[in-house]
């Protein structure tokens, strides 16, 4: 087998565009369900307006992808706002069933071809993002770290999806150990004693489902400028649930949980199909009577294997704290 392969190839997704995409949908899903216990079972349809709204703006209007990215915050703060209003002063479940149905409602309206003029149907749209390449100051050229070998355009956004990703934590840190973070926790635990002391627990509610639908959304726009396209079923329900496999298993509740995860998940994910796949074209006993789609499904039951594992020894995940799963789903 090609090792160097293997590992650059792994590395790449570790630390690459799916890690980073999914870093920022768990540091947002961190805020909304492991401090305050919100279930947003509908994350991707953050991720897919921000996406949106920059190609849409930019392909089919014409402006630069500054405004795009402004129109797409401002898309994602109403969503929250269409998705809270009516469920926050209700049951946990009830919001987590909104979200859910309401992320499938903004796929298929984006895949449907009545609009395909304007989203590009089940194709989705590409050629919106020159401007955002055109500001990279890294000469044209291949940019070689460790065993990793990188054009121009790709160090540009990893470097700036990275460059967010650290914001993002930032911004969780200072909000968590602030007074307003310990209320979330307070409403966590125990709601109705926190509205006992006089909190409006449901604008605080309403709070961090904005912040932490915000905070994902800026995985949409790195996924559109890293990919230069949007599709619609790249927002699907299991892009969802992808990000809360990865709060889970680096640790929900803690600032760095979710970044934690994301590399270890990629990498997992990633580093299993190659290896499965080169031991096919090695034609190793067992592995030769695989096919290539085969190993694709494979690494999926593998790492889904180990995350049953990790939930039965240590369902907290790797930063987590056992305290800090006393969700009070209500």
């Amino acid at each position: 087998m090609d090792w160097s392969f293997i590992i650059s190839t792994t590395l790449l997704a570790a630390f690459g565009i799916e890690a980073i995409v999914f870093g920022l949908a768990a540091i947002g899903l961190n805020l909304q369900f492991g401090y305050t216990g919100l279930l947003n079972f509908g994350q991707s349809a953050f991720l897919a307006v921000a996406a949106y709204s920059l190609a849409v703006l930019v392909s089919q209007m014409g402006f630069s992808f500054w405004v795009g990215i402004l129109v797409g915050i401002i898309a994602a703060i109403l969503l929250a706002l269409l998705l809270g209003i009516p469920t926050l002063r209700l049951r946990a479940d009830y919001l987590a069933i909104v979200t859910i149905a309401a992320a499938e409602i903004v796929r298929l309206l984006l895949r449907s071809v009545t609009f395909k003029e304007w989203f590009g149907g089940p194709d989705g749209i590409n050629d919106f993002s020159r401007g955002f390449y055109e500001l990279n100051p890294f000469p044209i050229g291949r940019y070689t770290l460790g065993p990793v070998s990188l054009s121009q355009d790709q160090l540009l956004i990893i470097v700036v999806g990275w460059t967010l990703v650290g914001l993002a934590l930032l911004v969780t840190w200072l909000l968590v150990r602030s007074p307003w973070g310990r209320v979330l926790k307070g409403i966590r635990e125990d709601e109705d004693a926190v509205r006992s002391l006089g909190k409006n627990v449901y604008l605080y509610k309403m709070q961090a489902l904005i912040i932490g639908g915000v905070l994902g959304c800026l995985g949409g726009f790195v996924y559109a400028l890293g990919r230069q396209a949007v599709n619609p079923d790249f927002f699907g329900t299991d892009s969802t649930f992808f990000a809360y496999a990865i709060l889970i298993l680096g640790g929900a509740a803690r600032v760095f949980g979710p970044v934690l995860g994301a590399i270890i998940f990629w990498a997992l994910i990633q580093g299993s199909d190659v290896i499965l796949r080169s031991l096919i074209d090695a034609g190793v006993p067992v592995f030769s009577l695989m096919t290539a789609s085969q190993a694709a499904v494979i690494r999926f039951i593998l790492v889904g294997a180990g995350l049953m594992i990790l939930m039965i020894y240590r369902p907290q995940g790797i930063l987590g704290d056992r305290k800090e799963l006393a969700l009070d789903a209500r």
